[in-house]
């Protein structure tokens, strides 16, 4: 048996870090707001005759083995650690090899590794007889990574992946529901930029120290959360209505309002490319994820998305990402 799976991960336009528990639980009404991006993470599972299980990943360069009698050490295996958790979790009973890949760049601040998560919950869960429903895949892939990073997970990347799209994520007490946004996405994909810095960034350790200092009951903190919290949901209206000179000025007020929880989301060579987009047609600046690296993704002045491409195209560690929006989400098939 082979089976291949897919998932697109996400450029995250408003609300960042509000989306871990328990954050969004002191703050009503938040949400967050991003879209699908078709720089997809792929899992790729083949049954084997013999009782040998091989996981690999291509971007890591890296693999080894071991076998259906070991795979209970595989809780604790350190190696290519998400994979191996959660192979543990589903705990196959037939030998096979899973390698995966990802075509955003390591370290992104795409939700790259949220978004593998969801690949290879659908595959490994194919493998299995498909025991669980695809509404379990999302707790599942939350507490399996949380395992990994060994600090709270956010939960929008998620979303993306599995459903595609562009979304406002809403949470509740009662739970987290996606809306699907309908608006002009195509107007979307032509005003927006993604660049890769060269820099990539550990979102686990930046989100926890905000999350810590949240909890913590840092006044400045929480005010920086109700803004957070505004800014999606007048962004979503903004969409909705597709008035793109209100998307534009809110999502550059945004950007100074994040970088007021840390002065470590951005870089010296983040802002040397934020301004040079800025002075060749750039309205607005969206650090990607928790920041501190990763990708930019920049707002343009209508017609102006090429100038900016050309201009960032010329720093030698900078890389324009090509991308559509992907209004798939995870798809899960057997060859």
């Amino acid at each position: 048996m082979i089976i291949e799976s897919c998932a697109p991960t996400r450029v995250d336009l408003a609300g960042g870090t509000i989306d871990i528990p328990p954050l969004f639980l002191f703050h009503e009404d938040a949400a967050t707001v991003n879209f699908a991006v078709d720089l997809m993470a792929h899992c790729r599972i083949e049954t084997r005759d013999d009782d040998k299980i091989v996981i690999e990943s291509i971007d890591r360069a890296e693999k080894f083995e071991t076998s259906l009698g070991k795979i209970s050490q595989l809780k604790d295996e350190l190696r290519l650690e998400l994979l191996s958790k959660l192979v543990y979790f589903f705990k196959p009973e037939v030998g096979f090899t899973i390698t995966t890949k990802s075509e955003a760049p390591a370290g992104a601040g795409l939700g790259g590794s949220s978004t593998l998560n969801i690949a290879c919950i659908g595959a490994l869960n194919r493998l299995v007889g498909n025991r669980y429903t695809p509404d379990k895949f999302i707790p599942i892939a939350a507490n399996v990574e949380t395992q990994v990073i060994k600090v709270p997970a956010g939960f929008q990347d998620y979303y993306s992946a599995q459903y595609g799209g562009a979304a406002c994520i809403h949470f509740r007490p009662d739970g987290i529901e996606r809306e699907a946004l309908d608006f002009d996405t195509k107007t979307l994909e032509e005003r927006i930029v993604v660049c890769y810095t060269g820099e990539p960034r550990n979102s686990g350790t930046n989100n926890w120290e905000i999350t810590k200092r949240h909890i913590d009951g840092d006044v400045k903190t929480f005010v920086v959360f109700e803004g957070i919290r505004d800014t999606s949901l007048n962004l979503r209206e903004a969409l909705l209505a597709n008035d793109w000179i209100k998307t534009g000025e809110i999502l550059k007020a945004a950007h100074p309002q994040r970088k007021s929880l840390s002065p470590n989301i951005t870089t010296p060579q983040m802002n040397l490319l934020i301004k040079k987009a800025e002075n060749n047609g750039a309205i607005a600046t969206k650090v990607c994820g928790a920041g501190g690296g990763g990708c930019i993704a920049f707002f343009c002045e209508e017609g102006r998305k090429n100038d900016v491409e050309k201009v960032l195209a010329k720093e030698l560690e900078a890389e324009v990402l090509q991308w559509n929006l992907c209004k798939e989400g995870l798809t899960v098939k057997e060859l």
